[in-house]
Parts: structure tokens; sequence; C-alpha cells
């Protein structure tokens, strides 16, 4: 196998995985730019836990990284995953979240009890 050659099941449970909107969106944002998951709460308009359990899903995938900032965690495309080829070959083909990144540069997406 080449380098950027990947298991079918593995390329399987990754396509799954980004087959979900929220989850493809987040990926998406996060090649751009890390973020903390208050940010991404703001940004979806969804619950912290809901948020929560999709980057799980996509940090057990082995997709993101996190980085512990005070007590802030934050999420960024892990770059050096053996996925990451893959993944930013699939974001190609996606909208670039570029509206939804400046909305969280531009106004104060983060609550009183954020990062």
């Amino acid at each position: 196998m080449r380098n950027t050659d990947i298991d079918v099941a593995k390329a399987a449970q990754i396509l799954k995985l980004l087959g979900d909107k929220t989850r493809l969106t987040i990926i998406s944002v996060l090649q751009k730019r890390e973020c903390c998951v208050c940010e991404l709460v703001e940004l979806f308009d969804m619950s912290q836990p809901s948020i929560s359990q999709h980057l799980r899903k996509i940090k057990d995938a082995g997709l993101v990284t996190e980085e512990r900032k005070g007590q802030w965690i934050y999420y960024s495309l892990d770059q050096s995953s053996e996925y990451y080829l893959f993944v930013t070959e699939i974001l190609q083909h996606v909208d670039v979240q570029n509206e939804k990144i400046l909305l969280m540069d531009n106004s104060n997406l983060k609550s009183k009890y954020c990062c």
C-alpha cells in the first residue's frame, strides 16, 4: 500500500462519519481554524452535549486533535493523522465554510462562560 492508501473498511467508516452534515461542516471549519466547543455551540446553535458528541466521534476516528489552553480545549484538524490527505481531498469538493469562519472571527460568538 502507498502512504495515501486506506483500508476499505476504514475509508467507509470515515465516509459514514462525514456523511453527517454537522460533522462534515465541523471538519471543514476545523481545517481552516481551531475552535473551542463553545464557539461551535454558538455557531451551530446546538447544545454543548450534542457538539461534544460530534467532536468525540470525529476525535475517536483520529481526524482531530485537541489542545488544552487554560481551562478550555481547542480542536483542529489533525494534520499528522494518517487520514489527513483523504479527508482534505474530500473537503476540496465541499463548500468552503468561510461565512461561518468570518462569523466566528468578526462577531462575539463566545458566551460569558466561554473561552
